[in-house]
């Protein structure tokens, strides 16, 4: 399967590659796509993937065969074989009836393969008004090149200095729909990078990591994405702040040239990262494959 970049370019929003997500907009985008088919089926990561930090094997390959492609649309659809196994057909088209297509396409395949989700993966580009992107994910790029930003002005510090009362699990307990009981578990094997933190009368209160970087397509060196949080009752004290300055300067410091990441559109997150100055790339759309006539 070969792509016609300019069939792709005209209808993608923003810089979003199958299997791999939201990429910088400087990346070589054809050669992007042209691996994810290439290593469908071999549960083999790219080596610049950043999901290859989580496992020891892909969990989400291109169904190359039922790609399909042409002038008006582009539809990549995915296995995702993690949790409750999911089809995704991507979406890059700026055709409506596209889109039922993709929910076509993604209702076939789930049954096809026996899956229990099917859902239709749509963009939307940068500036678009807020009653368009409810329910999405906005995806956001920082650029260290320039600096490494404000200084956080609260005391932070990275997790492996705290001792155990400082009560880390406690707190990823409580933050565990925010993915810190997982990360908990991580750092207790030691298996991931640090975490910085912001400790209230001698407590976690709040934390952003895992603080890692990697080199991505080009070679430029970015920052990964990290799991953030402040627990509900610590928040408005400017704690979301320091740690996400924090987490700027450490990046910067560790040679990371930028940073993408995902902010729930209208959440604490993205209202932060608006505050801060980021530019935001687009938002992603991901909504469930509806039978005939319920689109």
């Amino acid at each position: 399967m070969r792509f016609r970049w300019a069939w792709v370019e005209p209808v993608m929003p923003l810089p979003y590659v199958p299997t791999l997500g939201p990429v910088h907009p400087g990346s070589p985008l054809p050669d992007l796509f042209a691996a994810v088919v290439k290593a469908a089926g071999t549960d083999r990561f790219l080596p610049h993937d950043k999901d290859r930090r989580w496992s020891d094997r892909k969990t989400e390959q291109v169904l190359v065969e039922a790609i399909q492609h042409d002038r008006r649309r582009t539809l990549v659809p995915t296995l995702l074989d993690r949790g409750a196994r999911t089809v995704r057909v991507h979406a890059y088209t700026s055709d409506p009836e596209s889109l039922a297509a993709a929910s076509g396409l993604a209702r076939q395949l789930a049954h096809v393969h026996g899956t229990v989700r099917a859902r239709v993966v749509s963009f939307l580009a940068p500036g678009q008004p807020d009653e368009l992107a409810q329910g999405g994910i906005r995806v956001q790029l920082t650029d260290f090149t320039a600096g490494p930003g404000p200084a956080p002005g609260l005391p932070v510090q990275e997790c492996h200095q705290l001792s155990a009362e400082a009560g880390f699990g406690e707190f990823g307990s409580a933050m565990a729909a925010d993915g810190f009981a997982f990360l908990h578990e991580r750092m207790r094997a030691g298996k991931t990078g640090p975490v910085l933190t912001v400790v209230h009368e001698g407590r976690v209160a709040g934390a952003i990591g895992p603080m890692e970087t990697m080199p991505d397509a080009a070679g430029t060196v970015r920052l990964l994405p990290q799991y953030f949080g402040v627990l509900p009752h610590y928040r408005g004290r400017g704690y979301g702040q320091a740690l996400w300055r924090a987490a700027m300067q450490w990046g910067h410091e560790h040679g990371a040239a930028y940073q993408i990441l995902q902010t729930q559109v209208g959440g604490a997150s993205d209202h932060l990262c608006a505050a801060e100055g980021l530019a935001s790339l687009g938002v992603i759309l991901q909504a469930e494959a509806l039978g005939p006539g319920r689109q």
